[in-house]
């Protein structure tokens, strides 16, 4: 009899460590997903070619947004929609565009632009030359001609402290899963 209580004993005790370790694990991942990162879907297409309707991108919600990023803004700004964008201006920085040529100049020097569909045509409601205000971003989209952004006024600049994160790397679909660039 105090064998099966032992062996009982000893079995119930594994139970509850695998118990324990999973409920850390469950502890953890929330934690991480609440305060670190998050996964965000992509609507629309003003981030092709970056990125397409219907991805899924890992941001990271503790860094702070630079030239170049791709960030995901929250839907409580004016627009009322989760905005995907990239920074092209922060607060100081004067954003200019030649319409004519498609070229966007940051403080005088035009941006070198790869990751673009096509050259800046469109123009929106924003007049330019235009400084970005403090504790704000000028964000536009990779796609220019079809996207919605801080070119339009009922965007325009965003609260930096609207940034949910930096889209870091696309999770979905799988055969595209890679860093955000």
């Amino acid at each position: 009899m105090a064998q099966a209580f032992k062996e009982r004993y000893r079995h119930n005790r594994e139970n509850l460590e695998w118990y324990d370790a999973l409920a850390v694990a469950v502890v953890v991942i929330a934690l991480i997903f609440t305060f670190g990162v998050r996964i965000v879907q992509v609507d629309g297409s003003s981030m092709v070619p970056t990125l397409h309707n219907g991805e899924r991108v890992l941001i990271g919600t503790f860094l702070q947004p630079d030239y170049g990023d791709v960030v995901v803004i929250d839907s409580y700004i004016p627009y009322g929609k989760p905005l995907v964008k990239r920074v092209i201006g922060k607060a100081g920085d004067t954003i200019d565009i030649d319409f004519d040529a498609g070229i966007v100049y940051r403080n005088g020097e035009a941006l070198d632009e790869p990751y673009i569909a096509e050259p800046t045509w469109t123009y929106e409601s924003v007049d330019f030359p235009l400084t970005v205000p403090d504790g704000c971003l000028f964000l536009m989209g990779d796609n220019r001609n079809e996207s919605k952004d801080s070119r339009d006024a009922e965007i325009g600049c965003v609260d930096a402290r609207d940034v949910l994160g930096v889209a870091l790397w696309r999770v979905l679909p799988l055969d595209k899963m890679g860093a955000v660039e």
